[in-house]
């Protein structure tokens, strides 16, 4: 299959980003001849993440890429030669040269959907092949998913009304890691990101201003080259901006009660400097120095001045201090000094925090009467800290078109045999009711049908009967070929967030949720009972 032109195939991941056994079963396979044989694979995880009822389907985009761009190169092939014993025939080494994916098949679930234990992706394909996509596969989707249903967790917390936005790049796992947790929290249901790779590559809207350092690098002795500001509208005389702010700053100070000097001049001199750059994407960093003292009389003597020219600042942000308090007494001055200069739009600005912010302080930003417009969240975004990996699994599940079982004394390890569909059966008002796996070779259910199924974890069979249902697994690859362009990063976005506003309340708690059902046919039960009882042979 020829790689498709697309710059971010490589950066997805390269095809030796694998396990060494992956190049030592391969070799396994080609000395037996069954290279060619049809295998199927299923990529699933055991348990729902962070305690949670669901998760996020996250990656296939990542993992289309790989797929239509996997070919080892001759330098793969030379440095497996040195992995592998020196007698290896060179016509295996041949074979690897000549591998693509144009043969390998793929169905799953669409990127955003919510995503229950043992449902999620399955792969087919030449055996030698599709044993050889596990690692990356696994890699792509494993993290991807995890990053989309944390950020989907905040989102529930936060609530529709705030804006959240992901800055975790310098806390991120690597570079890739960054990537993949900009791009992911997104799609589960952040505003942005201030990781500029992953707007330019991903279309993830960007987000972001200054830093303390750009404030305290200023001692307010600085002379700007040129402090003239054309007003808004373009019409009229510039005006000094610097002296307009020193004006400014007099009236506010005597209207807070501060005396003029307390106000520090270099955090001034930088908000002047950014707003000469930015009239109209001025925001100030309030706590460098003394919020209530310095950071706010600052930034109002600067936003004053701009909306004296017809500018309108963007909002403020806290970065340190019990951010809630302090959100209620900035916001009680902007209506104070708005009301007090007739600048109506100045007590409604946005404001915005950010400071290693978890579960637990999102809750109380998000609170009914809060003043917080915007969270920035990091580290407990990024790298997961509740649960750093989704645990999913690759598991081999059919060849030749016979089922395959892994039996183990852990029943939790024990895999589901055959090749399988999936089907989301709904009740009237369109919400989950359970996911129901079945063998391939049956019948689809149908709306209103009374069905017996064998819930995973349950001593027996139940019935239900759904009002609709939804097959699942879509398929993506067929032969090589996409079968259907590929949802946008932002209709994935939209779609998660459709997906979880029809599940129910109790499953998505975030604390002792309801645990969502998923549930096995008559005839995948029967087959998972006769392979127990007799082997998988």
């Amino acid at each position: 299959m020829a790689a498709e032109q697309d710059p971010e195939a490589r950066a997805a991941a390269r095809a030796l980003l694998t396990d060494l056994y992956q190049a030592t079963m391969a070799l396994g396979y080609w000395r037996a001849g069954r290279a060619q044989e049809q295998a199927e694979f299923e990529l699933f995880f055991r348990g729902c993440p962070f305690g949670g009822a669901f998760a996020l389907a996250a990656g296939l985009r990542d993992c289309v890429r790989f797929l239509r761009a996997f070919r080892l190169q001759d330098a793969d092939v030379q440095f497996l030669a040195s992995m592998l014993p020196s007698d290896t025939d060179p016509a295996f080494f041949e074979h690897l040269r000549a591998l693509d994916c144009s043969d390998v098949t793929v169905r799953a679930l669409p990127e955003g959907s919510l995503a229950f234990p043992g449902v999620s992706c399955r792969v087919c394909g030449p055996l030698l092949v599709v044993q050889l996509l596990e690692t990356p596969l696994l890699c792509l989707v494993s993290y991807a998913s995890l990053i989309a249903t944390n950020a989907a967790r905040l989102r529930l917390i936060a609530g529709p009304k705030k804006r959240l936005l992901e800055m975790g790049l310098r806390r991120a796992q690597g570079p890739d890691g960054g990537l993949t947790a900009s791009t992911y929290s997104y799609l589960g249901g952040f505003d942005g990101s201030s990781n500029v790779l992953a707007g330019q590559l991903r279309g993830v809207p960007l987000a972001g201003t200054l830093a303390h350092s750009f404030i305290t690098s200023f001692l307010g002795t600085e002379v700007p080259p040129n402090p003239m500001l054309a007003p808004a509208a373009s019409q009229g005389p510039m005006v000094d901006l610097a002296a307009c702010v020193e004006a400014w700053l007099d009236r506010v100070c005597a209207h807070l009660g501060l005396g003029v000097q307390e106000p520090h001049r270099g955090e001034r001199a930088a908000f002047v400097a950014y707003a000469l750059a930015f009239p109209r994407a001025f925001q100030g960093l309030l706590d460098t120095y003394s919020v209530q003292r310095s950071g706010l009389p600052n930034f109002l003597a600067v936003a004053l001045a701009l909306g004296e020219l017809g500018y309108r600042a963007v909002g403020v942000r806290l970065d340190s201090g019990d951010l809630l308090q302090q959100a209620q007494e900035i916001r009680r001055v902007f209506r104070s000094i708005s009301a007090q200069f007739q600048m109506p739009w100045l007590e409604s600005i946005s404001i915005t925090v950010s400071n290693n912010i978890d579960e637990e302080e999102l809750t109380r930003l998000a609170q009914e009467g809060s003043e917080v417009n915007v969270i920035g969240i990091g580290t407990n975004v990024v790298t997961c800290p509740r649960q750093p990996s989704l645990g999913c699994v690759y598991k081999l599940v059919s060849v030749g078109g016979q089922p395959r079982m892994k039996l183990t004394e852990d029943p939790e390890k024990q895999t589901l045999p055959g090749s399988k569909a999936a089907f989301r059966l709904l009740g009237a008002d369109g919400s989950p009711l359970l996911d129901l796996l079945q063998l391939a070779e049956e019948a689809p259910p149908q709306a209103g049908q009374e069905l017996r199924v064998w819930p995973r974890g349950a001593q027996g069979a139940c019935t239900v009967r759904p009002a609709h249902v939804e097959p699942l697994l879509r398929l993506w690859v067929q032969q090589g070929q996409l079968c259907e362009p590929l949802p946008s990063l932002a209709e994935s976005r939209a779609f998660a967030q459709l997906s979880l506003s029809r599940l129910s309340p109790e499953h998505k708690r975030l604390e002792q949720p309801a645990q969502y059902r998923v549930a096995l046919s008559d005839k995948l039960q029967a087959l998972v009972a006769r392979l127990r009882a007799g082997g998988s042979s």
